[in-house]
């Protein structure tokens, strides 16, 4: 195997520009929160992955009351959207664009914003064959779960990286 040795070297070369650069793998987010309460329906999707995320984080407990918690994090409209991109000269769609917004903010008990109103938005691409209705539909279908999973990450990445304003305790 003549080329063992240099395939090695490449890869210990390409893990060393990799960790000169800062990258590294994604980990749990350590949120800033002692408590969070996430004011959204048990039958959630988008909720239920988010908790599940919380939990991972050994920082942050999930609050099962908005009283018990130091935070909550409060959903806004949720806006789903499946525009058509392109026609065929036949008149056929033959691209479509999926757009996902989600509205959220986070307050303290007293109804105070810890972090101001946000949005999030996430676009997905599609081309569409008429022909292949059954796997198209399919397909699109995953997308949106994708972007679900997508938004939880954001989600967290955002509750991580955010330093909230508490407001003062003399009020």
């Amino acid at each position: 195997m003549p080329f063992a040795r240099p395939c090695n070297a490449l890869l210990a070369l390409a893990l060393a520009l990799l960790a000169g650069c800062g990258f590294q793998l994604r980990g749990a987010y350590a949120l800033p929160y002692e408590s969070l309460y996430l004011a959204m329906p048990d039958y959630s999707v988008v909720g239920a992955s988010l908790k599940r995320a919380i939990r991972s984080s050994a920082s942050t407990r999930v609050a099962l009351t908005a009283s018990d918690a130091e935070a909550t994090l409060l959903p806004g409209a949720e806006y789903r959207d499946r525009v058509i991109l392109s026609v065929s000269g036949t008149g056929r769609v033959s691209e479509l664009r999926l757009r996902y917004l989600y509205n959220y903010r986070v307050t303290d008990a007293k109804g105070r914003d810890l972090v101001p109103p946000a949005t999030i938005e996430l676009v997905r691409d599609l081309t569409y064959d008429d022909s292949n209705i059954l796997a198209k539909q399919q397909e699109e279908a995953l997308l949106w779960r994708d972007m679900e999973n997508d938004l939880v990450q954001h989600l967290m990445r955002k509750l991580a990286a955010v330093k909230p304003v508490f407001p003062a305790a003399a009020e």
